[in-house]
């Protein structure tokens, strides 16, 4: 054999053998989009929203925020019955929206105002049982901001 079809095919077993190993150290993909606050008085309660995905399937189990006194996890529902976690399947969007799952911030510590931005943690369990936390800067507002997007294209 030639020494260069020798060298190509080392190169070719070396390259395959690197990506064998990145994708063995690939980790899931969390994404949160349209991250939302309703406003609220200082001592008054509110909810936040979201949009959460991972790539593989994943849970909500907390959040923490310095902007609130106490914050929960609530079911879908008009009352607010607190959930121990969210779960997050393989793929899907979860809404985290008025009426469904939801976090509410109780106890607000200062006065939260239109464009005021409010930072939250979310502590996500992945599907192989560990954990991370994922820091997430929501916007004070009265909408989500794709049903904003959608009302100003409305507007003529």
């Amino acid at each position: 054999m030639h020494p260069s079809s020798i060298a190509r095919r080392c190169v070719r077993l070396v390259c395959g053998a690197a990506s064998i190993l990145v994708v063995g150290q690939a980790q899931a993909i969390f994404i949160v989009n349209q991250p939302w606050v309703a406003p609220a008085a200082r001592g008054a309660s509110t909810e936040a929203y979201m949009d959460l995905t991972s790539t593989d399937g994943a849970t909500l189990v907390a959040v923490a925020t310095d902007a609130a006194a106490a914050v929960a996890i609530l079911k879908p529902g008009k009352t607010a019955k607190k959930a121990d976690s969210v779960p997050l399947p393989e793929r899907a969007l979860v809404e985290m929206r008025p009426g469904g799952y939801r976090i509410a911030l109780q106890r607000i510590v200062r006065t939260l105002k239109l464009g005021d931005r409010v930072m939250l943690t979310l502590t996500i369990r992945n599907a192989d049982g560990t954990q991370q936390e994922i820091p997430v800067d929501a916007e004070v507002r009265l909408h989500s901001p794709i049903e904003d997007e959608r009302a100003h294209k409305h507007v003529h």
